[in-house]
């Protein structure tokens, strides 16, 4: 009798233990299904060394999560899920709470863009690197980039960075993305230096890359560029000026108001087409993959001259006459 009493209640007590189990189980799986109280986005940003029970303590006190005791039970059992990694998180509305636990166990980190636009100065992308308030432009940047510019080929950045949109995690140092930008550059050159018609005028892909620079800042229209380079190139193979208003605007730098005038072309500068003959020293802009193409690959035509119509599109003509009487009729207005 004593035997069959101590099963029972052995069996008693491991029916208890598997009820207190279940719903042991099912509290926690109903705490950890529970959505955060939050009705927009938000950003959590874990420091290193920080605890997972400090945390959930804070996520409680900024009525993030609500009541955390659950939660501490359930990194007990299961540690694993204690292992938060530092960084910046995004947390979204309806995301649950097991959902924000493997987020801030795996690491992945909420990642931020900037927009490098083509036909901009390095001046000017220096400005927005600067101004995105999630990367950081310091000392050490400033040493990469004059350590970068120090390998370029007339010790210019300009045109080195391919313009494309840039995503990375917050505290990242601006220098990995102009590295970045600059190793995609290299490699877009190299692959159209490699299919460059056979008969363009450059004695490297770093000459092309001027070109592109200039081509980018006389037209956005992305059809007229392959033409635009066509007429670049027969003039240097005829050994005339480029006489481009970008490259004087470029080598008269802060002191360029805005108006090119008469005199501005005669002023002397090395990046002044209109007084030297041949490329300007360096690329005069940050030039896209479009530009670049068309550089390396022209389109052969007899023309020599270009005039704008005033509507963004412009106007060829293969002899100065005619190239007159197109200044007449879209500049002069006669």
């Amino acid at each position: 009798m004593k035997i069959k009493f101590i099963l029972k209640f052995l069996l008693l007590i491991l029916l208890l233990g598997c009820l207190g189990a279940g719903a042991l189980y099912y509290y926690l799986n109903q705490q950890v299904q529970q959505t955060l109280l939050i009705s927009k986005p938000q950003l959590l940003t874990l420091g290193k060394g920080q605890s997972a029970r400090k945390i959930l303590v804070e996520l409680e006190q900024q009525k993030i999560i609500g009541d955390i005791i659950a939660l501490k039970i359930l990194l007990k059992l299961k540690p694993q899920l204690a292992k938060f990694k530092a960084g910046t998180y995004e947390l979204l509305p309806g995301m649950q709470t097991q959902q924000l636990l493997d987020l801030l166990v795996s690491g992945k980190e909420k990642l931020f863009s900037i927009s490098l636009v083509e036909g901009l100065q390095w001046r000017e992308w220096e400005l927005q690197l600067k101004s995105q308030e999630h990367l950081v432009f310091d000392a050490t940047t400033d040493a990469g980039i004059a350590a970068l510019i120090s390998d370029l080929p007339g010790q210019s950045i300009e045109g080195w960075l391919l313009p494309d949109t840039y995503h990375f995690a917050t505290g990242t140092n601006a220098f990995t993305v102009i590295s970045i930008a600059h190793q995609k550059m290299r490699q877009y050159l190299e692959e159209q230096w490699h299919v460059r018609a056979l008969d363009v005028p450059y004695a490297n892909s770093y000459e092309g890359l001027i070109m592109a620079s200039i081509i980018e800042k006389e037209t956005a229209v992305p059809s007229e560029r392959p033409r635009i380079a066509g007429v670049f190139v027969n003039r240097l193979n005829l050994n005339m000026r480029l006489q481009t208003d970008p490259t004087v605007i470029y080598g008269l730098g802060p002191d360029f108001d805005g108006d090119i005038k008469r005199k501005d072309l005669k002023t002397p500068t090395p990046y002044n087409t209109y007084v030297i003959k041949g490329l300007p020293p360096t690329p005069i802009a940050m030039p896209g993959k479009l530009s670049i193409a068309a550089a390396f690959n022209p389109l052969a035509t007899n023309d020599l001259y270009f005039v704008a119509r005033g509507d963004g599109s412009h106007q060829f003509s293969e002899t100065l006459q005619q190239h007159n009487q197109a200044v007449k009729q879209y500049i002069l207005k006669k």
